[in-house]
């Protein structure tokens, strides 16, 4: 049976991801950060792990917890986007998206990798084309766009590291969804980008170099 680890499962495309590789038959291993939503994948078939990506005795914890599994499919999908209004940041705000977006990935691809690697699997993050600076074309969320930039690059870094292994690490465009952060206004809907990032994957050929790709499966310019 194939594995699937979501970091990051409480809702919007995480959630979702979590009740379409069940629907399919994989076995799911999933966190969130709250007790009632670790009941809640649990009660969907996952293994539930509760998780703090900002706490790094949990981060730790995970990786004690996963010791020995093989993983398909890992992805890490928690994210903030920060504040809406562009200009002076905050310190605060600065530290949550960054802590958010980029520490924890800093400190969870690396346990991560290797337990991709021993099935031959992929590693994916959630990024967003607002993270890719040669098709930037606007300068809206400059926080998160930081963030997700930053993202890229430690997911590259994981590559080099970790590719010639047989870990295929990808940054994910998961589209406008239609979530807490997209909006009701948004393109698609929460079913349509997890199905779309679910078929990328699975038709992904194995990369020593990070790829970055829309939910679709279309090329992004890093």
């Amino acid at each position: 049976m194939a594995t699937v680890l979501v970091i990051g499962a409480s809702r919007g495309i995480g959630l979702e991801l979590v009740k379409q590789y069940r629907k399919d038959g994989w076995r799911v291993i999933a966190t969130a950060r709250k007790q009632e939503d670790c009941d809640a994948l649990a009660a969907l078939g996952a293994e539930p792990h509760k998780l703090d990506v900002n706490n790094v005795e949990a981060v730790a914890g995970i990786g004690w917890k996963m010791d020995g599994e093989e993983l398909d499919v890992a992805i890490l999908n928690a994210g903030v986007y920060g504040p809406r209004h562009d200009g002076f940041p905050t310190e605060a705000d600065f530290n949550s998206v960054m802590h958010t977006n980029v520490l924890a990935a800093m400190r969870l691809l690396p346990i991560l990798a290797p337990l991709v690697g021993a099935a031959q699997g992929k590693l994916a993050v959630l990024s967003s084309r607002m993270g890719s600076l040669s098709e930037r074309q606007s300068p809206q969320g400059s926080l998160y766009r930081a963030s997700k930039a930053a993202l890229n690059s430690v997911l590259i870094d994981t590559a080099l590291v970790h590719g010639k292994q047989g870990v295929t690490c990808v940054a994910f465009h998961p589209g406008w969804v239609q979530t807490d952060m997209g909006g009701a206004g948004a393109d698609i809907t929460v079913e349509q980008s997890a199905s779309g990032i679910r078929a990328t994957l699975a038709a992904l050929p194995t990369s020593e170099q990070a790829v970055y790709r829309a939910y679709d499966g279309t090329t992004i310019g890093w």
